[in-house]
């Protein structure tokens, strides 16, 4: 490949729009673009008259599709049969590839490149990031290294089949995540447990920062799901009305009283220690004599505990459902012995140390693609 030619974009593609009149009491299932390369999602299906006076036009397996607000970032698609007989907007102009000089899915993996989506941002121009539009009489500028189509063909397959490798190895690693979750999970629900109320566990905070106007404060949040506690925005005390908010220490257990009922419960990890959250967020001291962080934070993570939840919390309205204090504290977890607790220890450092190796290595992998699909287009494999 190093020798190939480069071939002006406006040779490989033609402008095919197929416009439609949009009928008020049909169905219409549109399209839309992922950014990064991702390619093509389905959007939910539309009436006509949901859709109104927006143009819609008719998408064909094969098409080359670029998104003209978001090309500069790397919206691109190619059609599969799945999307064939869908709609887009005139925001996703469709192009045929002149497939005596260029393998469609060469030219779409070609795009996924750092050369590739740089070049359509040359050619998207605006004033800001999110107001750049690509300029289709500009096509013609972007070059398109074109190897044989033989070569073509061989590029495609040997990325695909690296691609396919690094989804199985992601498949991989959720699937010990999850096993070790219910590992530690099963400590407790196991163990000879003791029904406890949450108020002789833990301690209700008082919030304990007097918010001052010209200072900045650096919020937490808690992840719905049993995802966790995790590091939020940076705010000044002007751009909020709470007079106080409560100090995060490590250790503490903290949910918002919105979404408890959808697992967003959490011990604060060490990162998260000294970040603050608003008076929605009830935060609460762990008597360890009694109970170990880990043990709370394990079981309120657990989804079969998250309906329990949901119980406890008041409202009509289930998006609008609240978590109060004094419903938590008289919410009853069961209680391992110390003994069972300090077993849950030892295997979730262990877990966890396993956790960081793997998150390096997930790193690993998420560069890995895309620096192949950059020395695969350099001519370097």
């Amino acid at each position: 490949m190093k020798q190939c030619r480069r071939v002006s974009l406006g040779e490989l593609v033609r402008l095919e729009r197929r416009p439609v009149d949009v009928i008020p009491d049909e169905q219409y299932a549109e399209i839309g673009l992922y950014c990064f390369g991702r390619g093509i999602f389905h959007k939910a299906p539309r009436t006509g008259a949901e859709v109104g006076d927006k143009d819609l036009y008719l998408i064909k397996e094969g098409d080359f599709i670029l998104q003209i607000t978001f090309a500069w970032e790397g919206a691109v698609g190619l059609v599969s049969k799945s999307e064939d007989g869908m709609y887009g907007s005139v925001r996703f102009p469709t192009f045929r590839v002149d497939e005596s000089q260029c393998y469609p899915p060469y030219l779409f993996t070609y795009f996924k490149t750092k050369e590739g989506v740089e070049q359509l941002g040359k050619i998207s121009p605006g004033s800001a990031d999110r107001n750049r539009v690509l300029s289709l009489k500009r096509i013609p500028e972007v070059v398109v290294p074109l190897p044989s189509l033989e070569e073509q063909h061989r590029i495609v397959a040997w990325i695909e089949e690296l691609a396919a490798k690094i989804e199985e190895a992601r498949g991989l690693r959720r699937e010990v995540t999850e096993e070790s979750e219910a590992l530690l999970r099963s400590i407790i629900f196991n163990a000879s447990t003791t029904p406890t109320a949450m108020k002789d566990l833990v301690m209700l905070k008082e919030p304990d920062v007097i918010v001052q106007r010209d200072q900045v404060y650096q919020f937490a949040g808690v992840y719905s799901f049993g995802r966790g506690v995790f590091k939020g925005p940076v705010k000044m005390g002007l751009d909020f009305a709470y007079p106080r908010l409560s100090k995060l220490t490590a250790g503490n257990f903290v949910y918002p009283k919105l979404m408890a009922w959808e697992g967003a419960l959490g011990v604060v990890p060490p990162e998260c220690d000294g970040l603050v959250v608003s008076t929605e967020f009830p935060v609460f001291e762990i008597d360890e004599t009694k109970v170990l962080p880990d043990v709370i934070d394990i079981y309120f993570r657990s989804p079969s505990v998250w309906p329990l939840i949901s119980g406890e919390s008041t409202g009509t309205n289930v998006r609008r459902r609240r978590l109060n204090p004094s419903n938590f504290l008289n919410f009853r977890m069961p209680l391992p012995p110390m003994s069972a607790q300090q077993r849950l220890r030892q295997v979730k450092a262990k877990i966890d140390a396993i956790k960081d190796i793997r998150a390096e290595t997930a790193a690993e992998l998420d560069a890995l693609l895309p620096s192949v699909l950059d020395r695969a287009f350099r001519g370097e494999l």
